[in-house]
């Protein structure tokens, strides 16, 4: 105990107190700013006396673990890449899908010079930032740049960005453009390739993209980057004990870069006291807890853009007709500067063009949309006026109750593109996808639709619209913040005492017992498929009465729904094979051991089951290929699609490339899963569990394939993962774990504890009550003056 002893006494006589509450309420007048206290897996719990001082703390923990990485988020917010890097570097895909550095400053630029963020940040709330905002966000900068000039460029010990040129203080206005980067990474971050526009030079343009083909890219991420998640609220009747509720909050993010998550516990005494993670940079606890309630947050099915056909005038691409009248597009020239290969910079120009409706574009996710001497396309995004996510989180992070949680998102309508699923010590679960959606009604839709737009709509929920009439633009609702986006109350909501979740699939069933129906079709499908991983959620949560310790083994069980629903009929077909010989792109291919593992294959993605890893590649091959013969029914939604269609020669195909893919990987079709699945971290090589959302695996791992090593890295998956249980008046019964660890510093003792703690299937202790805080063994006092 004298470890404890000895931080109490620091701490003690650093605030020159004897209790920490009335020390924070003087640390202003000591000089300390904020108190750091990190427990194990250096987790830091911020206390302070007022949001600025809440706002240092946490500007200065973040930097201390991730300094290079918020470096590059501000370098390329602030279309600074090219000068440093040079044009030709892959953008940072975490804020734009700018496919170059150069794209990326180009977007950027144009963002900067159009002023919009600085517009935002000027409005009062709740358009603009609260005042308790400003007060944090201008804390945090102070406490980044606190931690810079302690340290000095020289003094970073991380090899990414150590002595480099490109590390500087940062602005309020860096913040700022930050979020505003992530609240648009649904439309503009999405389309950024598109919004090179040029009006038409003669030269035939690209053929239209098909409705199917623009389909396609949006289901392939919609610019999220591989962002999804699970979120499962658990209210009293299932529980096990009939009382309290249980949360798993389990985002699906990239283990790389600057969408990470970052863990905290932020403190003023007598007015916050909120645990969890949030966005590196974002100094509000995202995903997380208070006292009393618990929230997560999954990514939602509402496209948050639209697009309007423009008609142009004849002999003018540059001039579109609304109503029978002309107008002017309006243009913006950016000018970036570009490193050269002998040092020198030389500036590089290019021409954004605006309609009424938004930037002109000609390609969508890849897929032409093209600008040609007859129409024109513009984007709309319902976020480009989203500086109000800073109160919702500022909000929530005030929770004591799922009303109170509806109560901030509802208010302030600032959640741009994820649902929200959350409990309370009271035994209420809750699923509200209470978000920014455009106000495009099914009526307005039936009207004002080009033919392309009739059946994305009815597809994948985006809207294009005719811009020829300013009769079609987005409507409004009386309840709403803003023009163009529906109000609260005609959004998906349902608070039961049983169970609530999402996980990206729409609201529709969030309840198997209660369907959400009745929605405009751009807020949610109904009567649609469900994902294995759906159907999966589902199936457990309406067969199990949890505990929290149980909903941490479900997880962790890697069970695969889609191996349930296939596994068995294909390992007959693989004993079927003429010679034991499959089909393969590259001819017949030898079954070897992959019948009796598969046969034998317990169904899991745990580290030593074998089988799965031939079953991962097969169905990864598999594509869309008509997998089932039993089609989907809406009447029968949990238990359809089903049963393997083995007479498809596709299926068969997919088996035998499945096959080489392993032999090549030097890898037997019966190889335990630790044999083919890991990452390496420092020299290191550590086995990870899980799979991928298709395979209907919870535990989602997308893992980077190489042909020659197997899966060597994971792209994105769980991150920042959260149990948290109510039961009578204690300390929240909460779990927690970042798979990927505080630090992207290899050099921090916090870059892979937490990633072997995953390899392990174990979880951190979340250390929230002050008791428990100061029961660490680990307990760690740094005082910020």
């Amino acid at each position: 105990m004298s470890h404890i002893r000895k931080a109490l006494a620091v701490l003690a006589v650093t605030l020159s107190v004897s209790t920490l509450g009335a020390g924070v309420a003087n640390a202003g007048q000591d000089g300390a700013k904020a108190v750091l206290r990190y427990t194990e897996h250096g987790i830091p719990h911020i206390v302070a006396g007022d949001f600025a001082g809440l706002g240092y703390g946490y500007g200065y923990a973040a930097a201390t673990d991730n300094v290079c990485e918020l470096a590059k988020i501000y370098l390329t917010v602030s279309a600074q890449r090219s000068r440093y890097f040079g044009p030709d570097g892959e953008g940072y895909r975490s804020l734009s899908e700018a496919k170059d550095n150069l794209h990326s400053d180009l977007f950027f630029q144009q963002l900067n010079d159009s002023g919009v963020v600085d517009r935002l940040v000027a409005q009062p709330a709740p358009q603009g930032p609260r005042p308790e905002v400003r007060q944090v966000v201008s804390g945090y900068v102070k406490g980044f740049n606190a931690y810079l000039a302690r340290t000095g460029r020289s003094g970073i010990t991380d090899p990414a960005c150590r002595g480099a040129d490109w590390v500087r203080p940062i602005t309020e206005q860096d913040f700022y453009r930050h979020f505003y980067s992530i609240a648009v990474t649904g439309g503009l971050g999405f389309v950024t390739e598109g919004l090179f526009a040029a009006p038409p030079s003669g030269a035939p343009a690209p053929a239209a993209g098909t409705p199917a083909q623009l389909s396609a890219s949006l289901r392939d991420g919609l610019g999220k980057g591989g962002l999804g998640s699970n979120g499962i609220a658990v209210g009293a009747d299932g529980t096990a004990a009939g009382k309290g509720s249980v949360l798993l909050g389990n985002p699906h993010y990239p283990w790389h870069d600057g969408r990470r998550f970052w863990q905290s516990q932020l403190t003023i005494p007598g007015r916050v006291d909120v645990a969890g993670a949030s966005l590196l940079g974002m100094p509000f606890v995202m995903i997380g807890h208070t006292a009393d309630a618990a929230w997560t947050h999954t990514v939602s099915t509402p496209v948050t853009f639209g697009l309007f056909e423009v008609p142009l005038a004849a002999g003018d691409p540059t001039t579109y007709v609304v109503d029978g009248k002309p107008e002017k597009m309006t243009s913006r020239t950016v000018t970036v500067q570009v490193r050269q290969a002998d040092g020198t910079l030389k500036p590089v120009r290019q021409t954004f063009w605006s309609t009424r409706y938004g930037p002109v574009l000609d390609d969508v996710g890849g897929i032409p949309v093209p600008w040609t001497a007859k129409s024109a396309y513009a984007l709309r995004d319902a976020n480009a006026t989203n500086m109000r996510g800073l109160n919702t989180w500022f909000e929530l992070d005030q929770a004591h109750s799922t009303a109170d949680v509806v109560r901030a998102l509802s208010s302030t309508q600032g959640v741009p593109w994820v649902n929200t699923i959350a409990t309370d010590r009271a035994g209420n679960a809750l699923y509200a996808d209470i978000q920014v959606v455009p106000h495009v009604t099914d009526e307005l839709a039936a009207k004002c639709s080009t033919p392309a737009g009739k059946e994305l709509l009815a597809s994948d929920g985006l809207a294009i619209l005719d811009g020829s009439r300013s009769s079609c633009r987005w409507g409004a609702d009386p309840g709403a913040v803003e023009p163009g986006i529906f109000a609260p109350d005609r959004l998906p909501r349902q608070q039961r005492r049983d169970y609530e979740l999402n996980t990206n699939d729409s609201a529709w069933l969030a309840n198997a017992k209660a369907p959400l129906t009745g929605f405009p079709r751009i807020v949610a499908d109904q009567d649609t498929e469900r994902s294995p991983r759906t159907r999966e959620a589902l199936l457990t949560a309406e067969a199990s009465k949890f505990t929290t310790d149980s909903m941490k083994k479900m997880l962790f069980a890697d069970h695969s729904l889609f191996a349930d629903l296939t596994a068995a009929d294909l390992a007959k077909l693989c004993a079927s094979f003429p010679d034991g010989q499959a089909p393969s792109s590259s001819g017949p291919v030898p079954v070897g051991p992959a019948c009796p593992a598969l046969a034998t294959w317990d169904h899991t993605y745990s580290l030593d089951s074998r089988g799965s890893l031939l079953f991962q590649r097969f169905a990864a091959r598999l594509g869309n290929v008509a997998r089932f013969t039993v089609p989907f029914d809406p009447k029968a939604p949990l238990t359809t699609p089903n049963t393997l269609n083995v007479g498809n020669p596709d299926v068969r195909k997919a088996f035998g490339d499945a096959l080489v893919d392993l032999r090549t990987a030097g890898l037997a079709p019966d190889a335990r899963l630790r044999d083919g699945q890991a990452v390496t971290r420092n020299g290191e090589r550590i086995p990870v569990h899980g799979g991928q959302g298709f395979l209907g695996v919870l535990n989602v791992l997308t893992p980077v394939w190489d042909p020659n090593g197997g899966n060597v890295e994971v792209a994105h998956g769980s991150s920042y993962l959260q149990v948290v249980g109510f039961g009578g008046r204690g300390c929240p019964d909460s779990s927690t774990l970042l798979t990927y660890s505080q630090s992207a510093n290899p050099a921090s003792p916090y870059f892979s504890d937490q990633t072997k703690l995953f390899s392990r299937g174990e979880w951190v202790r979340e250390r929230f009550c002050e008791t428990d805080i100061l029961r660490s063994p680990a307990l760690r006092v740094v005082a910020l003056r």
